[in-house]
C-alpha cells in the first residue's frame, strides 16, 4: 500500500496523471480543504510548484504561463470564495483561448446546502466559460474509481489544450482527514497497479488534430488571393501563437503586405527584414479613408484575416468600410469580426492554411500596392520621430525600442496596448509581446506578465497603467516569493486616462469624479513594500525629472536630491537611462512614468492629423 488513506491515493492519482501528460508546473494557494492536492503536488518530483497567496493573482499567473507555453499550469485552491477569485482569469482564458485547469477543493456532498462553514455552491461555478466541467466523486479506493478519475484528467487536458483551447474546471470534494495520516483499512492492498500508480506514460494517450479545408476550397481561396491588391491582417494570436514564417511565406507568394498587430507575433522578429510588415496603420487608417480617389489612396480587393480581432479600432473600421472580399480565418469556426462586414468564414488552423496557400497562389501583389503601404508606414514613424513631444505613446514606444533581444514584453489593456499598436515600429529583434485581449480587463496584469516570464529565461518587462498596477499590486509579491525578476513600467496619469478619448470628457465635474477618478497614490511605498528599486520619470511639465530609490535600501527621495538625480533631463533620455539601469542591476525595478493624460491625448490627435496629411499628400 503506497497511500495512508483514500484522499492521498485520490490526489496522487490526479497529480500523477497530470505529470504523465506533460504538466510541469502548478500554482497553489494555501487552504485546508485542498490539503490532499497540495501535498500531492508538493511531493511530486516532476512538477514545479508556485505558491501564490492570493487566488486571483494565482489564476492570472497560471494564465500568463499558459499564454507563453500553450500548455496548462493547474491551479489548486480551497473551497468557498477562493474558487470565486479564479473567475476573472477564467473569463479571460475563455475568450482568449488560453488553456487553464482549475482544481477547486470542496466540502463533501453531505455538507453542501447545510450551513456548514466555508461551503458554497461550486458546481458549474464558471458557467459556460469552461470547455469541460466535472464534479468529481468522493475519493474511493477501488480500481474502477481510480481508472475513472485518471481518464477524467486526460479528458480535461484535451479539452483545455485541444482544437478549441480554454479553461476547464474540476471540482474535487474531500472529507476529513485531509492530511496524509494513516487510516486503517482505508486503502486495500490488492489494487490493480494500473489503477493505483497508472500506466507507463499517460493513462490515456491524446492525439490532437487541426482543422483543414479540402483541396477544392483551398484552391478556390488561393485563386481569390491571386490579385494585385490584397492584405493579410494578423490580429492578436491565440496560444501557442501564429507562425511568422508561415505568414511570411504567404506574403511572399501573394505579394500582399501584412498588417501586424503587436500581439500577433508577426510585427517583431527576423522575418521583418524580408517581409512587408506594416505597423503604423493606426496612425492613418480610418473609415473615411476608404473610397478615397485612387490617385491618392487605393483600397484592397481582398483581405485575409488571421488571429483575433485587431486591437486598432481604426483598422477595424477601415476594413469594414472597404469594398473587398474579406476572409476571416478561425480554427474552430467562431465569429470574431464585430463589424459584421466580412464576406467569408474559413474554418482552418491559420498556420497550416498560410503554408498550404503559399504553395498554391499563382502570383499577384502589384509592387505599387506594396509601396503604398510601406511609404505610408515610413511616413507615420517619421512624423513621430520629427516630434519632440514626450507623451504616453512615446514612453511605450521607447520601452519597446529599448528591450533586449530576446525579450518578453507584457502590455496592459486600456491605453498601453493601444499606444504600442500605434507607435511601436516593426523590428528584427526577437520580441515576444503578449497581453490579455480576451475580455480586455485591467485586472491581473502584473500576475499574468509574471506568469509569462516564469516560463522563459527571456528578459521580462511589464508595461501597464497606474490603475492596472493598483488592481494587481498583490501580484508583485510573486517577485520575491517565486524568485522572479522583472522591470515594471507604469504609465501613471493618476486615473483613467483612456476616458479622455470619450465625449464624456466634456462633462465636468462628473468626468473627473466618476470616470477619470484620480487616486493620488504614491507607488514608491509600494516598491519599498515589495523590495523593488524605484525610479520616477516626471514628464508632466516641459522638462522631465527622474529620481530613483532602491527599495528598502535608504530613505525615500523626492525631487532632485535622489540617489542618482537626473533632473532637468529630457524625459525620453531619462526613461532610456532608467530602463537601462533597471536591466543592469540585479532584482526588479518599478519605473513610475508620471504623465498628463489630457496632454497626451491632445498629442495623439495632433500626431494623427500630421500623419494623415503626410500620407495623403505624399510628403
Amino acid at each position: 500500500m503506497t497511500a495512508p488513506n483514500r484522499n492521498v491515493l485520490w490526489a496522487n492519482a490526479i497529480v500523477d496523471e497530470l505529470a504523465s501528460a506533460g504538466v510541469s508546473a502548478a500554482v497553489i494557494s494555501p487552504g485546508s480543504r485542498s490539503t490532499p492536492l497540495t501535498m500531492a503536488f508538493a511531493r511530486h518530483e516532476d512538477v514545479h510548484v508556485f505558491s501564490q497567496l492570493d487566488e486571483r493573482s494565482a489564476a492570472f499567473f497560471a494564465l500568463g504561463r499558459a499564454r507563453r507555453t500553450g500548455e496548462i499550469t493547474p491551479l489548486v485552491c480551497t473551497s468557498g470564495t477562493a474558487a470565486a477569485n479564479y473567475h476573472p482569469a477564467v473569463m479571460e482564458a475563455d475568450r482568449g483561448r488560453v488553456p487553464l485547469l482549475a482544481l477547486t477543493a470542496d466540502r463533501p456532498p453531505e455538507l453542501r446546502d447545510s450551513g456548514a462553514n466555508q461551503t458554497a455552491d461550486q458546481e458549474k461555478l464558471y458557467g459556460d466559460a469552461v470547455r469541460f466541467y466535472k464534479d468529481l466523486p468522493e475519493p474511493a479506493a477501488t480500481d474502477r474509481a481510480l481508472t475513472s478519475v485518471r481518464t477524467t484528467i486526460a479528458r480535461a487536458i484535451e479539452a483545455a489544450e485541444g482544437v478549441d483551447p480554454g479553461p476547464v474546471h474540476l471540482n474535487v470534494p474531500f472529507a476529513k482527514p485531509l492530511e496524509p495520516t494513516p487510516v486503517p483499512d482505508d486503502v486495500p492492498a490488492d489494487l490493480d497497479p494500473a489503477a493505483e500508480t497508472g500506466r507507463e506514460g499517460p493513462y490515456v494517450d491524446r492525439t490532437s488534430g487541426a482543422t483543414r479545408i479540402d483541396d477544392r476550397d483551398l484552391r478556390a481561396l488561393a485563386d481569390d488571393l491571386s490579385v494585385d491588391r490584397g492584405l493579410i491582417v494578423a490580429g492578436p494570436a491565440d496560444p501557442p501563437g501564429l507562425d511568422p514564417e508561415a505568414v511570411t511565406a504567404l506574403s511572399h507568394a501573394t505579394g500582399h503586405p501584412i498588417l501586424a498587430d503587436p500581439l500577433s507575433g508577426v510585427r517583431f522578429g527576423g522575418h521583418t527584414r524580408v517581409a512587408p510588415v506594416i505597423g503604423g496603420y493606426d496612425a492613418y487608417l480610418s473609415a473615411d479613408l476608404a473610397g478615397t480617389p485612387p490617385e491618392t489612396w487605393r483600397d484592397p480587393d481582398v483581405i485575409l484575416r488571421i488571429g483575433a480581432s485587431p486591437t486598432s479600432k481604426r483598422l477595424r473600421k477601415y476594413l469594414a468600410a472597404v469594398d473587398a472580399d474579406q476572409y476571416v480565418v478561425d480554427p474552430i469556426g467562431r465569429w470574431r469580426e464585430a463589424e459584421f462586414t466580412a464576406t467569408d468564414l474559413v474554418v482552418a488552423e491559420p498556420n497550416r492554411l498560410c503554408g498550404d496557400l503559399s504553395r498554391l497562389v499563382a502570383g499577384g501583389g502589384a509592387s505599387a500596392w506594396r509601396t503604398q503601404w510601406e511609404r505610408a508606414d515610413e511616413r507615420a514613424f517619421e512624423v513621430l520621430e520629427e516630434s519632440s513631444e514626450f507623451f504616453e505613446g512615446r514612453a511605450v514606444a521607447t520601452i519597446a525600442e529599448s528591450v533586449p533581444d530576446p525579450a518578453t514584453l507584457f502590455v496592459s489593456n486600456s491605453m498601453p496596448v493601444r499606444d504600442l499598436d500605434r507607435f511601436a515600429r516593426p523590428t528584427t529583434r526577437n520580441l515576444t509581446v503578449d497581453g490579455n485581449r480576451g475580455v480586455s480587463g485591467i485586472d491581473g496584469i502584473v500576475s499574468t506578465g509574471l506568469g509569462a516570464g516564469s516560463a522563459t529565461t527571456d528578459d521580462l518587462t511589464i508595461v501597464l497603467g497606474d490603475l492596472a498596477l493598483y488592481h494587481d499590486s498583490n501580484g508583485l509579491l510573486a517577485l520575491e516569493r517565486l524568485d522572479l525578476d522583472a522591470t515594471v513600467v507604469t504609465i501613471n496619469n493618476d486615473g483613467g486616462g483612456i476616458f479622455h478619448q470619450l465625449p464624456i470628457e466634456e462633462f465636468d465635474p462628473e468626468f473627473t469624479e466618476w470616470f477619470k477618478t484620480p487616486h493620488g497614490l504614491e507607488f514608491e511605498s509600494l516598491a519599498d513594500l515589495h523590495g523593488l528599486t524605484y525610479e520616477r520619470i516626471d514628464a508632466r511639465g516641459d522638462v522631465g525629472q527622474a529620481v530613483d530609490h532602491e527599495g528598502g535600501s535608504g530613505e525615500t527621495v523626492d525631487g532632485e536630491d535622489s540617489h542618482s538625480s537626473k533632473a532637468d533631463t529630457d524625459p525620453t533620455a531619462a526613461l532610456v537611462a532608467a530602463y537601462r539601469a533597471a536591466r543592469e542591476r540585479s532584482g526588479s525595478t518599478l519605473i513610475d512614468v508620471r504623465t498628463d493624460a489630457k496632454a497626451s491625448h491632445q498629442t495623439r490627435k495632433r500626431l494623427r492629423e500630421r500623419t494623415v496629411e503626410a500620407v495623403l499628400d505624399g510628403k
